[in-house]
């Protein structure tokens, strides 16, 4: 029995996938919500959310993520960022996966990946839990229904947690796999229920073939002035540096919270949905995202609540510090109905900086911001891993080294030369600590923060008067309406003015030491804004 929408000539029989049970094409989220309460896989909470554990794992599996080494791609992929697969090993992985997914049910969406059609990919997305379809229906763009009957996947991805690779006949490192084959157009995910996965799938995918395209892929939330698509602002950010809080600005147009490319013709979302963490997700603080928990079809993943009421927690971290929220671009109310913007005007790269060391905005110059978005920094805090009992530094690459198939000087490039083409500020921003490091000091207070951006976004904070940070080298400034002046000067915000300074220094190192490694492949001015 197959269901659903999709045009006969392009079932997955056709694909050479063969001898499923039912197989349910293009259901829409009260099918796929109907299917995943039938099936077991989650519960109905308040509003007609979807809530799900994800099992084993709650958040995503970097180390097993291959890219099958053939020819084509050889020259052209990161290897030391991407673990290599065998085109035998990934011939094994297919077969053996299709053997084990033989007589059971599969969900399948045709989804697409860019809102740009110049630029967009059509992605087929093959699920073993219904609820992983509704996931990933609200993450990628969803074409018109009458368009399905023409839909041809550019790649198609196959996820079946229930299956376990064989790290010796596979060639991967455990039995969770992602594999990615550039030359099949294929990507198989295993061993891992965390939606997550399929998400980041296509964002790599992206993140591979636009580059040669000239277009700049990016690990960053968007919006634009209302009413003005010219003016539109990126946040570059890791997890938890406030990317979503911040782009969801009521007073500006939302393009998207994560995923998004700078073409020649401007800014346009990867994605149709949101992935929001709800950790401390507040009602007074974020309204709109705290209001989608509670909206039909909302997926809630691994987080803590009520059996009775199925009033969710959203302070208690005992399942995991990621738990999230998934749902579609149009619950938030100010969103782009095209997800389209112009080119960035500001560039802002957020840091949660908890060595307390950082000042909460800095400009940056197009070299400086080269140096900042190769090094990536945020930081983690005690009690979020274990072992972890004071601030560590984290160093990823572009605000994604796990997304980025290619050498990071190929993104840092491109972003330098599209900044330079089009003018646009950049701006690094710290949402961590002041008045000392985690534990002793305090979370920036997110009212400066969005005082400060307003500042940038407008177009004010320009005329204001800068400092030059004296361990960084980048422009502060140095009185700024509705922020407290002391807050500006992160060394005045601690009591022991010596001990900011060795801090100050030893996050310095830490930054010299990391951007080592990109020495060799960046230029002269590029060199020159390192610190250290």
């Amino acid at each position: 029995m197959t269901l659903g929408r999709v045009n006969p000539q392009f079932r997955l029989e056709d694909q050479g996938i063969e001898g499923l049970g039912n197989v349910y094409y293009n259901f829409m989220k009260q099918a796929l919500i109907e299917a995943a309460l039938q099936r077991k896989e989650g519960q109905l909470g308040k509003g007609g959310a979807f809530l799900v554990s994800t099992g084993k794992f709650t958040g995503r599996s970097p180390k097993d993520k291959h890219v099958v080494k053939t020819d084509t791609v050889a020259d052209t992929i990161w290897w030391e960022n991407n673990a290599a697969m065998s085109p035998e090993g990934f011939d094994n992985l297919y077969n053996d996966m299709l053997a084990h997914m033989k007589g059971r049910d599969y969900f399948v969406q045709d989804l697409v990946g860019g809102a740009d059609p110049a630029h967009s990919i059509d992605v087929r997305m093959v699920t073993e839990l219904a609820w992983h379809g509704l996931f990933i229906r609200h993450m990628l763009r969803r074409p018109d229904r009458e368009d399905l009957n023409e839909f041809v996947a550019d790649f198609t991805v196959i996820n079946c947690p229930s299956f376990k690779a064989d790290p010796e006949r596979h060639n991967c490192r455990s039995d969770t796999v992602i594999a990615m084959n550039f030359d099949r157009k294929l990507i198989l995910i295993g061993g891992t229920e965390y939606a997550g996965e399929n998400k980041k799938s296509v964002f790599t995918l992206l993140n591979y073939l636009l580059p040669e395209k000239g277009i700049m892929p990016m690990h960053c939330s968007a919006n634009h002035a209302v009413g003005n698509p010219v003016d539109t602002a990126v946040f570059f950010g890791l997890s938890g540096t406030g990317k979503t809080t911040l782009s969801a600005d009521p007073s500006r147009i939302l393009i998207g919270d994560d995923e998004h490319g700078w073409s020649d013709r401007g800014t346009f979302n990867f994605e149709g949905g949101c992935y929001a963490k709800t950790i401390n997700l507040s009602a007074t603080a974020e309204p709109e995202i705290y209001a989608t928990t509670s909206k039909f079809a909302t997926v809630i993943e691994n987080m803590v609540f009520d059996e009775e009421t199925k009033e969710l927690d959203f302070e208690d971290d005992s399942l995991t510090a990621n738990m999230r929220c998934a749902y579609p671009l149009e619950y938030i109310s100010n969103a782009s109905s095209s997800a389209l913007g112009g080119h960035p005007k500001n560039i802002i790269m957020l840091t949660c900086d908890a060595f307390g060391v950082l000042p909460p905005i800095a400009r940056l110059t197009p070299a400086q911001a080269m140096y900042h978005f190769l090094s990536g920094f945020t930081s983690k805090v005690a009690g979020t891993e274990r072992g972890v009992t004071e601030p560590e530094p984290t160093f990823s690459t572009c605000f994604g080294a796990p997304f980025m198939p290619r050498r990071p000087e190929a993104y840092g490039n491109l972003l330098r030369e599209k900044i330079a083409k089009h003018g646009a500020t950049c701006w690094l921003v710290n949402t961590g600590w002041t008045g000392g490091a985690y534990g002793t000091g305090s979370r920036m207070p997110i009212k400066a923060t969005r005082a400060l951006l307003t500042a940038a976004l407008d177009g004010s904070l320009a005329d204001a008067e800068f400092r030059k940070d004296p361990n960084f080298g980048f422009d502060v400034p140095t009185d700024v309406p509705g922020v407290p002046e002391v807050l500006l000067d992160p060394r005045r915000t601690w009591g022991a003015k010596d001990a900011y300074d060795a801090q100050a220094a030893k996050l310095v190192q830490m930054f010299a030491d990391n951007f080592a490694q990109y020495v060799p492949f960046i230029d002269d001015d590029v060199k020159a804004a390192a610190i250290g």
